[in-house]
């Protein structure tokens, strides 16, 4: 392997995505701090966790410096997954909006 192939990323890069997963941690603490319920509550603490997830796949698992291909291999699939997710989500509060309605 050439020396013009291997990629180093800077050590200030790795710094600076272990200071906003600090921040995003706090923010994530924060919800719980602040005693936020119901549905608010996990959307913010979902939303926290799939955006450190997303640095750390993109920073520290190297994804950030590979071909549109394998970033669109990995990114997709969890995009449709996340989409399924939030559709079964209202379907399931459709349903039991239904069965109080009809069944109480």
């Amino acid at each position: 392997m050439s020396e013009a192939s291997h990629h180093q990323p800077p050590i200030s890069l790795f710094l600076k995505v272990w200071g906003l997963l600090f921040v995003l941690s706090f923010f994530s603490y924060l919800v719980d701090y602040y005693e936020v319920q119901g549905g608010l509550r996990w959307a913010l603490v979902i939303f926290f966790m799939v955006l450190k997830a997303g640095v750390i796949i993109a920073v520290f698992m190297h994804v950030k410096w590979e071909r549109l291909a394998l970033k669109l291999l990995l990114g997709l699939p969890t995009l449709a997954i996340l989409v399924f997710v939030v559709m079964m989500a209202i379907e399931a509060n459709y349903i039991q909006i239904t069965r109080l309605t009809f069944f109480s």
